[in-house]
């Protein structure tokens, strides 16, 4: 009989009330005869996300700013198994507590990511996210915005995320590397909106997160280059 997983879905927010009940209502649609948990971590001062969940089963806390801090606290709040990390503008697929639960009958994997598809039919934003899932298939690297879960043991033993204004996802995946721990990049994408690149522009957006991180695998540190990318910001 194989081990039956209970799941923690840990959603770090920072104003995003427009859309939060929308990604909640997608995890009411999860197939799935495992049992999940999902908490709402909010690192904004007034908690505006916090305030229009009227779902019952979903726990809110709040934390200061920065998706690492928000993320590790609902890590200390979880009970499950297994941790999913989740931005709140990215759609799992219906089967992926089932996908998971598959994919870590294997016991050397620690964790994994979701392939990566983006809600748009631009052409420059396929080949972004066609991009993203081969490079982290070559890297074992994936992103947050792929949905990284990890067995929630391994995640406590590593430390969590590390308190830093940006690449939180990469410098967690760089440890494990160094660790030896194994994840598993599965083949079926999660969806996330493409609202980023419009709000920012596209061909801007993709120019600076390739710098970003392109800087930030040479070695500058994550507090430099949240100022250059604070800097960089179109006003809004």
């Amino acid at each position: 009989m194989p081990t039956r997983y209970m799941f923690s879905i840990i959603i770090p927010v920072f104003y995003e009330a427009k859309i939060i009940n929308t990604l909640l209502d997608s995890l009411d649609q999860l197939k799935s005869d495992e049992s999940f948990e999902i908490f709402v971590v909010d690192g904004s001062p007034t908690q505006d996300t916090l305030q229009v969940i009227s779902k019952k089963n979903v726990m809110k806390y709040i934390s200061p700013q920065g998706r690492g801090r928000q993320m590790n606290e609902g890590a200390a709040h979880a009970t499950g198994d297994i941790l999913i990390f989740l931005h709140a503008d990215t759609f799992l697929p219906f089967n992926a507590l089932s996908l998971i639960q598959t994919a870590l009958e294997n016991q050397h994997y620690v964790g994994g990511a979701f392939t990566l598809d983006i809600q748009s039919q631009n052409p420059l934003l396929k080949m972004i996210a066609a991009f993203s899932t081969l490079r982290s298939r070559l890297t074992r690297a994936p992103y947050g915005d792929q949905a990284i879960f990890l067995r929630k043991s391994y995640f406590d033993t590593i430390g969590g995320y590390r308190d830093i204004p940006l690449m939180e996802d990469v410098e967690l995946m760089r440890r494990i590397k160094k660790k030896k721990g194994e994840i598993i990049i599965l083949s079926t994408p999660v969806i996330t909106s493409d609202r980023r690149w419009n709000q920012e522009g596209m061909l801007y957006t993709t120019v600076r997160d390739l710098i970003i991180i392109f800087l930030y695998w040479c070695g500058v540190s994550a507090e430099k280059l949240a100022k250059f990318y604070s800097w960089q910001k179109p006003q809004e």
